[in-house]
């Protein structure tokens, strides 16, 4: 085992230095000593890292995607900010960091190509000068993106960090080189994007939305007009930038042009230097503005010390994020960790509207992930709680704090439940307009397991006694509203919701007929018809009946995309998706090419579940999860572990056994030893259990998924069992790919290696297989996957962002960038799994 270095401790400082001085390929000291109160000098580490993720651009409209609708770019976002900002990539723009991006509410968008860009000029010779000839030095550090110009007689050095969740602070500091007094006018000028995106201009794209430009002796405002475009664009009536300076400046403000001009003297004696403060925010409304006016005075007043604070936060991110690792780790897999604390970093987002917590977004430049999630909440939780523990609590209050109650007026039969995804803005059940939170579905399972770790990282008991009643309320929604058969194993489901129901309570699905059945077997009547010869239903009865009946064309249910998106695996083989070539190659190979017979096997049912007195709940697909079941029963031990800390035995001993119990079950359920793997299970209302307990059949036919290997992750799967899995996991026709541990196995009908649950690789389905293989011994072989993974994802040993998932065949990256979950379990890997052994 390895001994833990403390903070601070030499040998820490040594062995960070060796590594920081391989992770940035050249140390800089801009910034890496400060004085203490001791007068001696303290190193800050995180100043010697570079460009570990490339940060330059130039964005050139306020949607500038690339093919998975990204935002281009990796800006540079901190301490919950709602705006952020890049290195200039190309002389034009030297000067002046690019962007910014401002998240609208629950969109990020670029809005300037740059709105602070500085220009010089010599008054003796009144000459400018160029950037382009100087000695160029821009980079990007954690913490801060920086651009160094040495010119004949002076050197010039901007600096930005962030010192507030609104404000970032731009350090210009001018050093005269020269034997000379030397006096400069110094001009900043910017101008807000005309651009929309590929198609159209702004006003072309909204010709209501108001845009405007004022100043006063110091400040530039630009003030926004409302728009509430729910899939683009949201502001407030009154979100506004602002642009404040250290010394006041002459100003011209252009109307037409939504551009500006500000210039300023200064004298500087020879070898002297002069530094210049500007402050940047992004205020979603007036008062964040008016709140905000203090500590933008503050820091213009005393910059240093906003400075050194930002200095030392990252210092503590990475003295805490990456000790435990240093000197035994490969370089690739320091730089990936240095990477994904930046990342995670980057999606912090304070609290603002309603979202009354700061967390962790998804990814600050997909376009649809500007809010928070529940699984990848607990994801980020459980990473951060080893760097960043507020911000990690603060994670997953942010998600309890719309835990259903039982006085809910919209969904009271939810009590308990953790929905799905929160944004700036509710969704018109709650009064909002907004077109992304989501209460169709919960996540999985896996908030104790957050908590737990922010426990073991922080030893507070207050948080285990804040949480322990609210998941325990959690815990037991999954068997009150998702047990369909009652026989203790859970199904994932969908809830009462306007898009998986009508007014009556009935489930609502649209079917396709290219040619209409015959009414005998299924009468549309009770039907609305829709173009191309869809027809949308809302009936229990005729739902089954039309299934069963299996000769429609297509078919889709809300309830089937709200189930699946509970599990967190969109649109996985197991929940019934597959292409319709796909189905056509399957029924050839197992029903000499009838499609109809061959439906059969990737139908799915779904189940009203109701109260005692007939209440609607919601609902459950027919078939019970290995891995949700799994996630409980952890879930049960981590609760009897609390329960123990909070002195309730009784308690306590209720989740062992339960845990124990439910164990054995999916042993006993969920196996099978023909190809060695767990799958689900799926049942018929009028199936009853079997001599070992468990109800229906394996789901063996709709393949192997990452399910499979849960049970080894949370150590409950036995040896043998657990020796085939592996077995399994290791087969170059299964899952060993060039990148490792696919979302679909190769011999699963549904594969693709470009479908995002389906064949792509995502990154905590790589780090729970790799654990499940490290907990039952079999650490040569998950260095091996593991190493597979540094090896062949594309960029992630380089300087790219971080990826949403990989093409598990060629490496290539898909999906978001800047992926917080991605990043989340590659540290999680740095500090729990990998090393030099």
């Amino acid at each position: 085992m390895m001994t833990k270095l403390k903070i601070g401790s030499p040998q820490l400082v040594t062995l960070l230095l060796l590594f920081f001085s391989i992770v940035s390929g050249a140390v800089t000291s801009t910034g890496a000593f400060v004085e203490n109160n001791n007068g001696t000098a303290n190193i800050h580490l995180s100043t010697f890292i570079k460009n570990a993720i490339d940060r330059t651009g130039t964005p050139k409209q306020h949607k500038d995607y690339d093919q998975y609708k990204n935002q281009k770019f990796n800006p540079f976002f901190d301490f919950g900010a709602w705006h952020g900002f890049l290195l200039p990539e190309n002389k034009n723009h030297y000067g002046a960091f690019t962007g910014p991006m401002i998240i609208a509410q629950e969109y990020g968008l670029y809005i300037a190509e740059s709105l602070e860009k500085l220009s010089i000029i010599d008054v003796n010779t009144n000459k400018k000068l160029r950037f382009e000839d100087a000695i160029v030095n821009n980079y990007s550090q954690p913490g801060a993106l920086i651009q160094q110009y040495t010119f004949k007689h002076i050197s010039l050095t901007i600096t930005l960090r962030f010192v507030s969740n609104r404000t970032a602070l731009i350090e210009t500091k001018i050093d005269n080189t020269s034997g000379e007094e030397q006096i400069f006018k110094l001009v900043w000028q910017g101008e807000l994007l005309s651009q929309w995106d590929d198609k159209k201009t702004v006003e072309q794209a909204l010709p209501k939305w108001g845009r405007a430009i004022t100043n006063d002796a110091n400040s530039i405002f630009y003030h926004f007009d409302e728009v509430r475009s729910q899939w683009d664009i949201l502001t407030s009536k009154t979100s506004s930038y602002q642009i404040s300076r250290s010394l006041p400046t002459t100003t011209k403000v252009n109307q037409i042009g939504l551009n500006y001009q500000s210039a300023a003297h200064v004298k500087l004696s020879a070898q002297k230097s002069t530094k210049i403060y500007t402050t940047q925010s992004y205020f979603h409304n007036n008062q964040e503005a008016q709140k905000e006016q203090g500590l933008i005075s503050s820091t213009l007043l005393s910059p240093e010390k906003y400075l050194n604070a930002s200095i030392e936060r990252w210092e503590q991110y990475f003295a805490k994020g990456l000790h435990d690792g240093i000197g035994q780790r490969t370089e690739k897999e320091q730089l990936v960790a240095t990477k994904a604390i930046e990342t995670l970093i980057g999606n912090w987002r304070s609290a603002a509207g309603s979202i009354l917590h700061d967390g962790v977004s998804p990814s600050v430049t997909a376009r649809w992930f500007n809010g928070f999630w529940a699984w990848d909440s607990w994801k980020h939780a459980y990473a951060m709680a080893h760097f960043a523990p507020d911000i990690a609590k603060a994670n997953v209050r942010a998600m309890f704090d719309y835990q259903i109650k039982p006085d809910d007026k919209v969904r009271s039969i939810d009590e308990g439940m953790i929905i799905d995804a929160i944004f700036y803005n509710k969704d018109q059940t709650r009064g909002g307009d907004g077109g992304n939170w989501n209460e169709r579905n919960t996540k999985p399972p896996l908030a104790s397991w957050a908590v737990w770790e922010i426990y073991k990282e922080t030893k507070d008991l207050s948080f285990i006694q804040e949480m322990f009643p609210k998941l325990e309320k959690y815990h037991q929604w999954w068997y009150r509203n998702r047990d369909h058969n009652n026989n203790g194993l859970i199904e994932y489901g969908a809830t009462k919701h306007r898009f998986h129901n009508d007014k009556n309570g009935n489930i609502s699905f649209s079917v396709q007929y290219n040619s209409l059945p015959n009414k005998k077997e299924v009468d549309l009547a009770q039907c609305q018809k829709a173009p191309d010869n869809w027809y949308q239903c809302a009936d229990m009865a005729l739902y089954h009946k039309i299934i069963t009946e299996g000769h429609y064309d297509n078919i889709d249910i809300g309830a089937q995309h709200g189930t699946a998106w509970e599990s967190g695996m969109d649109n996985a083989a197991r929940f019934g998706f597959i292409s319709s070539e796909q189905l056509i190659e399957y029924a050839q190979q197992h029903y000499q090419g009838n499609v109809e017979q061959a439906r059969q096997d990737w139908q799915v049912l779904f189940y009203e579940n109701r109260t005692k007195n007939g209440t609607l709940l919601g609902f459950s697909i027919n078939q019970e999860s290995v891995e949700l079941n799994t996630y409980l029963a952890h879930e049960k031990t981590l609760l009897a572990k609390m329960a123990n800390l909070l002195k309730h035995p009784k308690q306590a001993e209720k989740y062992q056994q339960s845990a124990i119990q439910l164990s054995a079950r999916i042993n006993q359920c969920f196996f099978d030893n023909d190809s060695g793997f767990y799958y689900d299970r799926s049942f018929l209302a009028s199936d009853t259990s079997n001599i070992d307990g468990c109800v229906g059949k394996l789901l063996t036919k709709r393949g192997k998924g990452p399910e499979g290997w849960s049970p080894l992750w949370a150590n409950i799967a036995d040896k043998e069992k657990a020796a085939k899995v592996k077995n399994v996991m290791l087969d170059p026709l299964e899952f060993n790919t060039k990148v490792p541990l696919a979302t679909a196995a190769k011999t699963n009908p549904a594969y693709d290696p470009d479908i995002y649950w389906r064949g792509r690789v995502w990154l905590d389905q790589v780090y729970f297989g790799l654990i499940a293989l490290d907990n039952y011994g079999y650490q040569n072989e998950a260095k091996q996957l593991a190493e597979k993974l540094f090896d062949n994802a594309q960029g992630l040993s380089g300087n790219s962002a971080i990826r949403e998932n990989y093409n598990p065949e060629t490496g290539d990256v898909q999906g978001a960038s800047n992926f917080s979950w991605s990043a989340a379990h590659l540290l999680m890997l740095y500090q729990e799994f990998l090393s030099n052994k």
